[in-house]
């Protein structure tokens, strides 16, 4: 059996909240998980975002193409075109924004309902609670139980709190994500058919056939 290297397509969505978007501020998640950069200015996402990372799962190489679409309202109606032949949605909001974490459960029922997956209740998400760091934590409002509890309520998704800008936990975010996605697929993705025939063999087009495209034209 030959290990073969395949993609995998991450959906991220971070939630905005109306002053973040006018502001044009963005967390930067994805880029800190991929290139381990954060910056304090970024512009907004417009539409969606993409990037790749390579890793090793079960010595496996896994190649993730990760689709940041932002969690806009003004983009909602460009999901369906980043959606579709998803593996894994990551969810992330701001632990201090009581209206990001609000919103969640609409980009979950949008995204089942624009993918249509053949059985939405084991579809692989993971949810995110980002910038725990701020203002030592005190500035938080939705508490990890919350967040837990809502996890539970929608088929135990794997939940945790990060900092993108500390680089908290946000490795172990993504891998869980890659790994969920990875576990969802069929085994034999992974293995190459040994009957496969290594090369194709081209037939030689009849000469009638061949004579009369030759002359082109058309008959009518």
């Amino acid at each position: 059996m030959k290990t073969l290297d395949h993609s995998y397509v991450l959906i991220s969505m971070c939630m905005f909240t109306k002053k973040e978007r006018h502001s044009i501020k963005f967390i930067n998640y994805d880029a800190r998980y991929a290139y381990k950069l954060f910056r304090k200015q970024y512009k907004t996402t417009i539409g969606a975002d993409f990037i790749t990372k390579e890793l090793l799962i079960d010595d496996k190489l896994v190649t993730l193409q990760i689709w940041d679409t932002a969690g806009q309202e003004r983009f909602q109606s460009l999901g369906v075109a980043f959606y579709r032949g998803a593996d894994c949605c990551i969810l992330v909001y701001d632990v201090n924004v009581q209206k990001s974490f609000e919103t969640l459960q609409n980009w979950h029922e949008d995204f089942l309902k624009q993918v249509h997956p053949a059985n939405p209740e084991t579809f692989p998400f993971v949810l995110i609670g980002n910038k725990v760091d701020v203002d030592g934590g005190n500035s938080r409002v939705v508490s990890e139980k919350t967040a837990r509890e809502w996890c539970i309520s929608q088929g135990n998704i794997p939940y945790f709190e990060t900092s993108a800008k500390e680089d908290y936990n946000v490795a172990a975010a993504f891998l869980c994500a890659a790994e969920t996605a990875v576990s969802s697929e069929p085994v034999n993705i992974w293995e190459t058919d040994e009957e496969t025939p290594s090369h194709c063999e081209l037939q030689r087009i009849p000469e009638s056939l061949s004579g009369t495209e030759s002359r082109g034209g058309c008959a009518c």
